[in-house]
């Protein structure tokens, strides 16, 4: 079976080039099989382009915006090149600052971390957990966490409720812009437009957004976004915080160190007097990492030459063809939010009947060189929400306790992106159609909390 075989798809663009498409892997029934990588959503492959990027810059690497030598010195302008970059490919204002950190989690502590004295923060039980849970960490903070909605609208709506009841101070809202779970696109833009008809403040966790979609800070009137670059297809270690520069700029440092400060003096008290940075630096300090940031703006740069619209149409081609494949399957039930019309990214979680989601992922991979995902993809309240599941009720993370045929509250999860070819879809439902006639051709048991090949 072919995914894509229509001749209005045959106009389609191909793959991107990433590292790992060519790698082989073995087979606990025999051979081994050219890996299909479909766990996109948690860290997806090096583009070739980063890599090359990345090599070629490697010998050039010295210290960031402190050394007097030539390699010291390029290696400052190819950081702030960089920042300059990512500033371009998220539509930054004017007036918008683009700070590095290590991820989409670490970027939302740091807001966390900048937030004025009071503030109220809403934020929907449906997030993964870097945006859910940082909030209560932040000082005196109050958190409103709203019930999961179950269309766009009603996203809107009660977020317009919630934010109407609020009583006067800094507000913050946190939205995703794409689930990690679904892949299902929320209303960004209305609700921001919430948002700021409440005097709110607003933060989009675009980690799933931005490998699939142009993601415009102005233009979605968001005042701040924040994603990772090992999603990004830069898994470098890189992460980015990129909006409104006030809170940012009156908050204390998020780390005390080397680069954050201008001076730092010893008192007549004997204590310690230090001025800090009032750029972007105060809140980076250490010694950065240029790698990261400069693959990060390689990425960058290569999605928007690839050109968005291709590599959408693309996706959205491959995406109909998996949700058509598993809707022929009755024992599969794929996790929606919105109904399962709802728009989506390259992203779908799904359970089958009769089987535990940890085992299935386990024979995917042992059995058919099949990389996905299990458990409950650090965003629980929500699958529990999916599942119908009460709140309390246990989840399980990796191998449940549950033997390999009884049923767990976790899931699967097949993610994908610019790099997956159209044959990787192909044997995906293949193999999820075998598994459910055949059963799994080996056993398995639990080990160190995942489901594993048991020895024969």
């Amino acid at each position: 079976m072919t995914v894509i075989s229509t001749a209005a798809d045959a106009d389609l663009c191909a793959p991107l080039p990433v590292l790992g498409s060519d790698v082989r892997v073995p087979l606990v029934t025999g051979g081994e099989v050219t890996y299909a990588a479909l766990d996109y959503a948690a860290s997806a492959p090096a583009l070739q382009r980063v890599w090359d990027d990345v090599a070629a810059y490697v010998p050039y690497y010295g210290s960031v915006h402190r050394g007097a030598g030539y390699l010291s010195q390029l290696s400052t302008d190819l950081f702030e090149q960089s920042r300059a970059v990512v500033a371009d490919f998220l539509g930054c204002r004017a007036d918008d600052e683009v700070v590095f950190t290590r991820s989409t989690t670490d970027s939302l502590n740091l807001l966390a971390a900048v937030l004025p004295a009071g503030t109220q923060v809403f934020v929907f039980e449906t997030e993964h957990h870097a945006a859910l849970l940082p909030w209560e960490r932040a000082g005196d903070a109050s958190v409103t966490y709203l019930s999961a909605p179950r269309t766009p609208e009603q996203a809107v709506a009660s977020l317009d409720v919630a934010l109407h009841g609020a009583p006067k101070g800094p507000k913050l809202v946190c939205v995703t812009g794409a689930s990690n779970v679904t892949g299902e696109l929320w209303p960004v833009r209305e609700l921001a437009a919430a948002a700021h008809r409440h005097g709110a403040r607003i933060v989009l966790d675009a980690a799933q957004l931005a490998p699939h979609r142009p993601v415009d800070i102005a233009a979605l009137d968001v005042d701040w976004v924040a994603f990772s670059g090992h999603k990004l297809y830069a898994p470098f270690g890189t992460g980015v915080l990129a909006g409104r520069a006030d809170w940012l700029r009156e908050a204390e440092p998020y780390l005390a160190g080397g680069g954050a400060t201008r001076t730092v003096a010893r008192t007549a008290a004997g204590g310690i007097d230090v001025q800090w940075h009032t750029t972007v630096a105060r809140h980076e300090a250490g010694s950065p990492n240029v790698i990261g940031a400069y693959a990060v703006a390689s990425a960058c740069k290569a999605l928007r030459e690839a050109g968005f619209d291709g590599l959408v149409a693309r996706e959205q081609a491959l995406l109909s063809a998996l949700r058509a494949g598993l809707a022929a399957i009755p024992q599969v039930r794929v996790l929606s939010l919105f109904g399962e019309d709802s728009a989506r990214v390259g992203v779908l979680s799904f359970t089958v009947a009769g089987w535990n989601s940890s085992h299935f992922a386990a024979a995917l991979s042992a059995e058919y060189g099949i990389g996905v995902r299990d458990g409950l993809f650090c965003a629980h309240p929500l699958l529990r929400v999916l599942a119908g599941a009460a709140q309390d009720d246990p989840g399980e993370c990796g191998a449940p306790d549950a033997a390999p045929g009884e049923a767990s509250l976790n899931a699967i999860r097949v993610s994908f992106g610019a790099g997956t070819p159209e044959e990787h879809i192909d044997r995906f439902l293949s193999a999820v159609r075998t598994l459910i006639r055949d059963g799994a051709a080996w056993s398995y048991r639990a080990e160190n909390g995942r489901c594993v090949p048991a020895p024969q």
